[in-house]
């Protein structure tokens, strides 16, 4: 009897787990980035509107409009890269809320083309908060 040996699950560092307080949830958290973002970042689809805060937690806020992706599999992707790839990088986004848009249509929804785009933005948003 040959024995398989099955890959071991990843390990989960709990302190980049995307938990119920590094997300915006109402509306009254929202507005702030909308009226007065005090960090602007653009690519070709995204836009990233950050507002320093107190609290020590980033928290991510995602407007992904029917208008601008018409198919709710390719919404939740694109919501889901968002989250990943913040996810992946919240120690160094400490102090930031951080409200991302999808600013114009997304002619392909694959993980490297958007992981791609997200990382260039992610780049410029902490240069730009170190030039600050």
């Amino acid at each position: 009897m040959v024995e398989q040996h099955l890959p071991m699950p990843p390990v989960k560092d709990s302190s980049l787990c995307f938990r119920r307080g590094n997300r915006l949830l109402a509306s009254a958290d929202f507005q702030p980035l909308f009226n007065q973002p005090d960090i602007r970042v653009g690519g070709a689809t995204l836009l990233f509107l950050v507002r320093n805060t107190e609290n020590p937690n980033p928290r991510l806020g995602l407007v992904v409009g029917k208008r601008r992706v018409r198919s709710a599999v390719h919404r939740n992707r694109i919501k889901r890269l968002c989250r990943e790839s913040f996810r992946q990088r919240q120690a160094e986004l400490a102090n930031l809320d951080i409200l991302i848009l999808v600013k114009a249509p997304i002619p392909r929804v694959d993980r490297v083309t958007l992981g791609a785009e997200l990382s260039r933005l992610w780049d410029k948003l902490l240069a730009k908060r170190n030039q600050a």
